[in-house]
Formats: C-alpha cells, structure tokens, sequence
C-alpha cells in the first residue's frame, strides 16, 4: 500500500510499517500468541464467571502456597481494590482459603484449597501444552533461548521476583542492563 493524500491532514490513509523504524513482526507475534495462550485459560475461567485477574491469583497462590496478600500485590502489580474484589469471589467459591498469620495476626496467608489447585492445574496443563507443541516444531537449544528472551522482557526491577518462582532462571545467560529505557 503506499502513502495517499487525502483532503484532510489530520486523516491517515497508510499503515505503520518498517518505514516508521519499528519492525512490527516481533511485536505482533506476541500480541497473537498471547490472545492464543490466555484464550483457553479464558473459556475455562468464563464457565465461573471469572476473568484474567482470576487466573493470575489462582496461578501465584498455588505456586506459593501461604503467600501472603502484601506479597500477592506486589507481584500482580494491581490495587488492593482489585485484589479484594477477586479474592473475595475466589474464597467464597472455595478454591482459596485465608488463614491469619503465625506470628502476625495481621498478616493474610493465602492457600489453594484442593478445588483451587485442580482448576489451577487444569489451566496450566493446556497453556503447557501450547508451548511444548510450539517447542517441538523448533530446535532443541530453542527452549533456553525462549527463556532468556521472555526473562530479558520483563522489568529489571521485577526480574528477582520471577527468579524467586523459578530457580532455572538462574543459569540463563542474560545480560543485565545498566539502566532501563523502558516506560519513559
């Protein structure tokens, strides 16, 4: 397609593209992999009226059982408000429960119940799936380089949080950088 002019100059008639010095390839391969990794997940979660937000606390409070709520917003990066709100339906409906701390009765531990961890499962056995089948179709040193591709995407701040979920990380080879251009 190329550039057209057209009568008004705040109307665009052509798409972005590599000329505007973004290649948009990488960029829209995870926007379609992602709608067809959380599409799943999201047909089982709609059955129970729940959402993303959902699944992302069901997924952290099993890979953490006793985590604590303080511990649980700062890894979903969402509000209390928010928190409250799903947390709320997921305890009523039985796949999590709350219990008060040991030492500080203040403190909000989170555990799935036995309900809670086989819906967990269940969604995490088909994205699983997804993303071997998409493994298999590549090399076999593909599955590092994903990785340390998907880890050199997240925030530098929040990278110790994800290496705390996942030990392997460890030995990935990513090169840290010294500053963050991102979000500005």
């Amino acid at each position: 397609m190329t550039r057209k002019e057209v009568d008004s100059p705040d109307v665009i008639t052509f798409p972005m593209s590599e000329e505007d010095g973004i290649s948009f390839e990488l960029i829209e391969l995870l926007f379609f992999a992602y709608r067809d990794f959380v599409a799943d997940p999201d047909t089982m979660l709609a059955s129970l009226s729940y959402g993303r937000a959902h699944h992302r606390v069901l997924h952290f409070v099993n890979r953490r059982p006793g985590i604590t709520v303080a511990s649980l917003l700062d890894i979903l990066a969402i509000t209390k408000q928010s928190l409250a709100r799903v947390l709320k339906q997921l305890i009523e409906d039985g796949f999590i429960t709350q219990q008060q701390g040991d030492s500080d009765r203040r403190q909000r531990m989170l555990y799935p119940t036995v309900k809670g961890r086989e819906l967990a499962l269940e969604i995490s056995k088909c994205q699983a799936r997804r993303i071997e089948e998409a493994l298999q179709t590549l090399p076999a040193e593909t599955k590092q380089a994903s990785k340390a591709f998907l880890y050199a995407m997240i925030e530098p701040q929040g990278r110790p949080i994800v290496r705390s979920l996942n030990h392997g990380l460890e030995a990935l080879n990513v090169i840290e950088p010294a500053s963050s251009s991102r979000r500005k």
